[in-house]
């Protein structure tokens, strides 16, 4: 079932609904999603500064593949 199919049927369900105990139990749900904030919003400025620090080394080129990771860090895992 795609999801275009669920939300439908959900559509339906919803309509069709009389008890309020779970209209307000949806309400709820709908509240608590729409307020959410995104994960980069909770982070500290820490954080993204280290973050940015990583980016900008790949950008100019101060990296190591996986391998070389792997050789350097094997013995700590």
């Amino acid at each position: 079932m795609n999801i275009q199919t669920k939300k439908l049927d959900l559509i339906e369900w919803i309509s069709k609904l009389n008890d309020t105990s779970i209209i307000d139990k949806l309400r709820q749900v709908k509240e608590d999603y729409s307020n959410s904030k995104d994960w980069w919003d909770a982070l500290e400025k820490e954080e993204i500064e280290s973050i940015n620090r990583g980016l900008k080394d790949f950008e100019e080129g101060r990296i190591h593949s996986h391998e070389t990771a792997r050789k350097i860090y094997e013995k700590y895992i």
